[in-house]
């Protein structure tokens, strides 16, 4: 591997460990300042967000206090970079709640712009079948309706 991919890979893992560190700390600024102004939202639940704006107004109505009693761990999984610019990275999101864990595969499509890899179009789901939640009777964070 070359060592600007190299580079563009330990830049990607630095956005998914801002991502988590926001989202653990319910810091909504940290975690919208990752985003282009047109970026493309699904949460888990399936709301779909259009643009910084939506994303914003989401975040800042779920993430202060959404972590209460929760912490999540996000592990890149695989980049496939479509060009040098753009890349889809899988992630898996690992939630720890007080009713056991649940699992989630982000894919985060990312575009580089002046040096720096931002969400551009991102799906968050659910993960049927994974070891965490094999023997979970009830899904506490992806069951929910977001």
């Amino acid at each position: 591997m070359d060592t600007s991919r190299e580079a563009d890979i330990a830049a990607i893992e630095q956005v998914i460990a801002v991502v988590e560190h926001a989202q653990n700390n319910e810091l909504p600024d940290e975690f919208l300042g990752l985003f282009r102004a047109d970026a493309i939202w699904t949460t888990g639940g399936g709301k779909r967000l259009f643009g910084l704006e939506a994303i914003s107004a989401f975040t800042r109505q779920v993430l202060p206090g959404g972590m209460q009693g929760m912490t999540v761990t996000f592990e890149l999984e695989h980049v496939l970079f479509i060009r040098p610019d753009v890349a889809a990275v899988k992630v898996r999101q690992v939630y720890r709640t007080p009713d056991g864990p649940d699992v989630g595969a982000p894919l985060w499509v990312m575009a580089k712009e002046d040096g720096h890899w931002l969400l551009t179009a991102c799906q968050n789901t659910g993960v049927l079948e994974d070891e965490l939640v094999a023997d979970v009777k009830s899904r506490p964070v992806f069951s929910q309706s977001d």
